[in-house]
């Protein structure tokens, strides 16, 4: 029987978790689980939605692990606002380029396949949609697409709810306008009840923008019951104890008993979140142990990878597992400890090379440039440092500089080598004149490249060819790479990533080069009450150059990215690849390594 006036009642009220259970679905385009979205399936994000929906909870901070969902967080609170709470909405990434990434590949396929938003967004092929990539039109509000590098997308018209993704891999400033982070918190001022989500996994202790945030917060744990006792722990990565042929187990810190993954994971129906401190901002911090996406065995495993991987390799861990920020421990390296690993190669090229990269400095009176040997592990073999004299203006100093990257190097056994990748800084005062040498070369592998800073810039980053030459311009994370080089500085003989220099000072390796190597450090700086991290010399007296050659010739390498496992070397020949599992990096090289 139905009541009267029943067929008109509201629909039922739902909060973000609910809506989510109701009418998401999963694109296979974006999870390797598509279809209906079930928040049981990760009963941690429940109340990391729901925060949100509390009308005394204003900002909510998330630090978290890769691979927990966060992602899908978000796209549900877009989807929950745009269906439920039509508002004005901000959504930023660390680049306009991740925004446009964002809104063709994961919000579109979102919008298409939740039936509930048909008809809401309109269709941006119809004529005044409303819709484009960057900016979409609802009825009851709009959603705005933004990247924290631009200050233009920054300032725009007032919004409700505010999003921002990836904050630690924000610039420190939008051009000359400040924090970007404050920049959008100034476009909820006009609402009472605004939303600020701050997303991220973190970075470096002290100058990760979301640890800061995150400390100001409740400081929520995830935690779990304990299969035997019914105690709730936290799951640390402390207490995961691992054996050779043995699945991972982790201790309870109340009764002791060990119990394994499948355990412990089938108690997070039970799951809470229990906060740390009394504040007005919600915080979550939530790591890769608790996700029904990867395994702990592949956690133990990614560890053991990352730590014979050197520094940045579990600082990368850390990072990305944990969702921890990681404690920076000292850079310094002696020059006369470093200057100690000089030893006799008895040849040009140690028998353990099999690629050949260079790295070029650009000066207003010479270019300072070194070729790089790579082998297995991360094993590098310092080869030439040498120093071109003259104006870069001057088209002699290109063609000395030509001669070097196609000269043949030649190995005790008769074979040869050439260098497969060159960086060239185009900063500075000769930009157009290392635009013309690197024109027509990408095919060598030659390339012009910039450096750019800031905490979690990937080592290789985009390719332009926004310049008055239409050259291919790759930006190097100089940030990263330096502190890989440090990282690598620090390794011994026999682990990943040992650095070998030549005892011949004509090479070019002598106590200048060394504390050119070693002249700057990472320290934590402080503007507009954003701490961020920055490598700044230590020795003002020394110079640089060597550093930065090192810095490119590292990049170069990584923008080839071989499968050095699958190089081979025969005896009396040069350096041959038989197959090659990983292909150049998109857009940079599209040729096989041809030595």
């Amino acid at each position: 029987m139905i009541i009267p006036g029943e067929i008109f009642a509201p629909p039922p009220e739902l909060n973000i978790s609910g809506w989510a259970d109701v009418y998401r679905e999963i694109p296979p385009e974006a999870a390797s689980e598509p279809g209906r979205w079930h928040t049981d399936r990760a009963p941690y994000q429940r109340e990391m939605m729901n925060a949100i929906n509390s009308p005394s909870t204003e900002r909510v901070v998330m630090m978290t692990a890769a691979q927990i969902g966060k992602t899908e967080i978000l796209l549900n609170v877009i989807g929950f606002f745009i269906s439920q709470d039509p508002s004005p909405i901000l959504v930023i990434h660390p680049t306009l380029q991740m925004g446009e990434a964002f809104s063709k590949d994961r919000l579109s396929t979102m919008l298409r396949d939740c039936t509930c938003l048909h008809g809401l967004v309109k269709d941006p092929r119809s004529r005044d949609s409303g819709n484009t990539l960057l900016h979409k039109t609802f009825p009851g509000g709009h959603i705005t697409i933004a990247g924290a590098n631009s200050p233009a997308s920054l300032a725009s018209r007032p919004v409700r709810i505010l999003l921002c993704d990836e904050v630690d891999r924000y610039p420190v400033s939008a051009g000359q306008e400040g924090d970007p982070v404050a920049l959008a918190m100034k476009r909820t001022q006009n609402f009472w009840n605004r939303k600020i989500i701050l997303v991220s996994t973190p970075t470096l202790s002290g100058a990760s923008r979301i640890e800061t945030e995150y400390n100001q917060s409740t400081r929520g744990e995830w935690m779990l019951p304990c299969p035997v006792c019914g105690e709730y722990n936290a799951l640390d990565w402390e207490r995961v104890i691992y054996r050779d042929r043995r699945e991972p187990v982790m201790s309870c810190v109340s009764c002791g008993q060990e119990a394994g993954e499948s355990l412990w994971k089938s108690q997070s129906p039970k799951g809470i979140w229990r906060d740390e401190r009394e504040s007005v901002i919600r915080g979550f911090h939530m790591n890769a142990l608790a996700s029904p996406w990867v395994s702990w065995s592949d956690i133990v495993s990614q560890y053991q990878q990352a730590y014979t991987g050197g520094r940045e390799r579990l600082k990368v861990w850390r990072n990305t597992v944990l969702g921890l920020p990681f404690v920076s421990v000292s850079d310094t390296v002696e020059v006369e400890t470093a200057q100690e690993r000089c030893e006799e190669y008895g040849c040009e090229i140690p028998d353990g090379v099999l690629i050949l990269t260079a790295g070029v400095d650009t000066q207003d009176d010479r270019l300072e440039y070194e070729i790089l040997g790579h082998g297995l592990n991360n094993e590098t073999w310092g080869i030439f440092y040498g120093v071109i004299k003259g104006n870069p203006s001057s088209v002699s100093v290109w063609n000395e500089l030509d001669e070097v990257l196609t000269r043949e190097w030649n190995y005790a056994d008769g074979g040869k080598i050439r260098v497969a990748c060159a960086c060239i800084d185009s900063g500075g005062h000769h930009t157009d004149d290392v635009y013309r040498y690197v024109r027509g070369k990408s095919k060598r592998g030659i390339f012009a490249v910039v450096g750019r800073g800031g905490l979690g810039r990937p080592s290789v980053g985009a390719v332009s060819h926004n310049n008055r030459l239409r050259v291919p311009l790759i930006t190097l994370g100089v940030n990263t790479l330096k502190g890989e080089v440090y990282s690598r500085l620090q390794a011994l003989p026999g682990d990943n990533g040992y650095c070998h220099f030549p005892a011949d000072k004509r090479r070019g390796y002598g106590e200048g080069y060394f504390s050119g190597l070693l002249s700057e450090s990472m320290v934590i700086r402080h503007r507009g009450g954003v701490s961020y991290a920055v490598w700044e010399k230590t020795d003002h007296r020394a110079r640089n150059e060597p550093l930065d050659c090192r810095v490119y010739a590292l990049g170069a390498f990584k923008i080839l990215n071989p499968d050095m496992k699958r190089h081979t070397r025969n005896h009396g020949g040069s350096p041959q690849v038989k197959s090659v599992k990983k292909k150049p990096r998109p857009g940079i090289l599209r040729r096989g390594i041809v030595m």
